[in-house]
């Protein structure tokens, strides 16, 4: 069975590590370089969400990289902005939207998908839903969703336990989340 994250199991993923191991997470995911690193793409109002994903990210063997507070970046947004946020989203191995109810309304978000699926293999671009239950899971077949592959947790061929996977939901296949992000 697969299953999407719910806000919880990121919470949790976070709530595990102490106040100053948070705060850690987030300023090396903010200061790491772009180039090779995995982009996590989110809304600013799931900044709550951003520890977690990016610990279950590295847990799989990723170095993230997050825009937030980039010192390169101007404190406003502008041209310079977008600008900056094209090269490092080409300058990244692999993009991950951390996907909830807020994408949406995000100026952001949809955009740095768009620049991703430009910019990369169909395959280098992952949706990680977080939905608020099981049962909540509408929003998460907005059309331009459908395009890309998703981050889920479940039972995979080959594999004794369940793993999170990336699944291509078209085709069915899946691959385990450490090796997509070393392919």
């Amino acid at each position: 069975m697969i299953e999407y994250a719910t806000r919880e199991d990121i919470l949790r993923l976070s709530s595990n590590m102490r106040l100053t191991e948070q705060a850690s997470v987030r300023k090396a995911a903010e200061e790491r370089d772009p180039n090779g690193a995995t982009f996590l793409s989110h809304s600013s109002k799931d900044q709550e969400l951003v520890v977690g994903a990016v610990a279950l990210l590295a847990e799989h063997g990723a170095s993230v990289y997050i825009d937030k507070k980039d010192p390169a970046l101007p404190p406003y947004t502008s041209t310079e902005t977008a600008i900056g946020l094209k090269k490092r989203i080409r300058k990244s191995r692999n993009f991950v939207l951390l996907a909830s109810e807020n994408s949406k309304d995000s100026r952001w978000v949809p955009w740095e998908l768009g620049i991703a699926d430009q910019a990369k293999n169909l395959f280098r671009v992952a949706i990680l839903p977080t939905v608020e239950s099981q049962q909540d899971k509408g929003w998460t077949k907005w059309e331009y969703l459908g395009l890309y592959r998703r981050i889920v947790w479940g039972d995979l061929k080959g594999y004794d336990d369940s793993v999170w996977m990336v699944l291509d939901q078209r085709t069915k296949k899946a691959v385990e989340l450490s090796r997509w992000l070393k392919i």
